[in-house]
Order: C-alpha cells, then structure tokens, then sequence
C-alpha cells in the first residue's frame, strides 16, 4: 500500500525517511553514525513540537491515519501460536473482527480485535472495521471461552463504530453490542483492551469493558464520531473538527476524565512510522497491565471491573 502522508506531518515524515534511510547506510558503515544519531535527535525534537501543537482533529486524523499497525499487524508482533478462530455459531463469520488464541510471553490468552483493511478490497472485506452483530456474537462467543478456561482477555479497539445498515440492525446489533458488555463485565478474568486507533461508539466500548484500558498516544475514544456529532448539533458534518475539540476525546483529555488508565507513547511521528517498536511499546504496557491485575481473585476481578466503570462521571 502506498503511503499516505498528512500535511501537518509532512515535516517529519521527511525526516523519518531519511533516518531510515541513513540506518540502512549505517549498518554497512560505521561512519554514518554521527550523522544518524544527529538527525534521529533533529526529527526526535520536531516530531515533539510539531505534535505539541496537534489539534483535537488533526489527532483524530492520526487515529485514523491507513497506515497505522492494525490488531492483526500487533498480533503478528506480539503474540506465539496464534490460532483465529471463526463465526458467532448463529449466522455468519465478521472479518471486522478477528479473535483467537495465542500466548502472550508464555502466557496462554485471547485475543479480539477490530480489523480494517489496508487495499480497496480488503476494505470492502472488513466493512472498514465496523462490525455487524455477528461480528459482535464472535466476540460475545471468545469472552465467555476465556471465561470458562480462565484465560486473559486481551482486546484492540480499532473501529468508527458498529455498522448500522438495515440488515445489522433486523439482526440485532444493539442486543449483540449488549450481550457483548454483560459477557466482560461478569467474565472472572483480567482483561486488557488497548485502543491502537479510533474508538468509536457501541462498537468501540463491545470490547472495552475491560480492568485497565490503554490508549495509545493518538488514539481517540469517543461515543460518536466527531462528523457524526456535529450532524446532529449542528446539522453540519462539516464542523467536525469543532465537534472534535468539544467532545475531550483525544488521549490527554480521556486520562484526565479517567476514562482510560494509561497512555502508551507513540514512536517519533505516530505508531505508522515505526510499527515494530510502537508493536513494543504496546506489549509492555499490556504485561505491565496484566501484572497489575495478577494477585486478584476472579471475584475480585470482576468487582475490579465494576467499581472502574461506576466510577465514571462521578463527581462531587
């Protein structure tokens, strides 16, 4: 796939593809070396004052960017032994979501996550990483196999939202979406959901209600979409990036609000320009998560779960 440069980034990605390139040279000539580690700072501290200054929509955009890792390019770094696994048993298999079994530094556990499309057709495929209800059964089905062989549950949000077409919706996406959060909220195990991208709606939180949610840096979180939100205020899609400001759903506002519990640094220039160490980043903080949550019962971890979502919008 051909990359995709946003303008504001423009500055860094310039930057970024000389470094790699420089790497290259460097690896064959140690005399490259002074002028890599030179330019590696130089793109280092643009990419943190260029980024400093990112808006709410220019951020969305990052969460959206085609080139970011995606839950099965995480899986492929991350995980051993992956074994997906297929349809909800009831009316068809969603590729807008993949689950599975793996193990995740020696640990046996079960992977869900939305999947988008990096081509046309894979798009097309993946319905752009919304799922139908039976997406969501799939995922219903995964939750309460981990629940039953006591296996971590680990997730990555990556969606707009669940699709809302005529036939999801005679299928029963909302019942599927709420069969979806009863089945964590009770589940007795940790679980772990990483948002690598755009989090959006019904879709997004089918896979959140998790003991410790991770955002990574650009990535955004939200009960609408931002186009979405402003059609209905404002009668205007356009406004999204007004939309965007007033909804506090980028990551520093979603930590503030404690709607998340940990914020995962991104590479210099987003999770795109370097997937292997942002695929990295993402596995310590998922074992740090993990090890938090090691020592409580599974009846402890279920009221865990409980007490993070009552605490929500609580205020005094």
């Amino acid at each position: 796939m051909a990359a995709t440069v946003l303008p504001f980034e423009k500055p860094v990605v310039e930057l970024v593809t000389r470094v790699r390139e420089l790497r290259v040279l460097a690896e064959t000539d140690p005399h490259f070396e002074p002028e890599l580690k030179r330019l590696e700072d130089r793109a280092a501290k643009l990419a943190r004052e260029l980024f400093a200054e990112l808006t709410p929509w220019q951020k969305v955009q990052l969460s959206r960017h085609p080139n970011r890792p995606y839950t099965l390019d995480y899986v492929e770094a991350l995980f051993e032994e992956w074994q997906e696994l297929h349809g909800d048993r009831r009316f068809a298999d969603d590729a807008a979501i993949v689950c599975g079994m793996a193990r995740f530094r020696g640990r046996s556990v079960v992977v869900v996550g939305h999947q988008k499309g990096r081509t046309t057709k894979e798009k097309a495929a993946r319905n752009f990483g919304q799922a139908n209800p039976e997406g969501n059964r799939k995922a219903n089905r995964m939750y309460e196999l981990a629940d039953k062989f006591r296996l971590p549950i680990l997730t990555f949000i990556d969606t707009p939202g669940a699709y809302p077409g005529i036939g999801a919706e005679e299928r029963g996406q909302s019942e599927a979406i709420g069969a979806c959060l009863a089945a964590m909220a009770r589940a007795q195990v940790p679980i772990v959901a990483t948002i690598i991208g755009e989090g959006g709606s019904g879709g997004a939180l089918a896979l959140g209600v998790a003991n410790r949610v991770n955002v990574l840096e650009y990535g955004t979180y939200s009960v609408i979409s931002p186009e979405g939100c402003a059609s209905i205020l404002w009668k205007d899609g356009s406004k999204g990036d007004e939309a965007a400001l007033r909804m506090r759903m980028t990551s520093p506002d979603l930590l503030a609000l404690k709607v998340v519990d940990n914020v995962i640094e991104e590479p210099v220039g987003g999770a795109h320009q370097d997937p292997a160490e942002a695929a990295r980043l993402v596995g310590d903080a998922i074992a740090a998560a993990l090890a938090d949550l090691e020592g409580l019962s599974p009846e402890a971890l279920a009221d865990d779960r409980y007490r993070r979502f009552r605490s929500l919008g609580a205020f005094s």
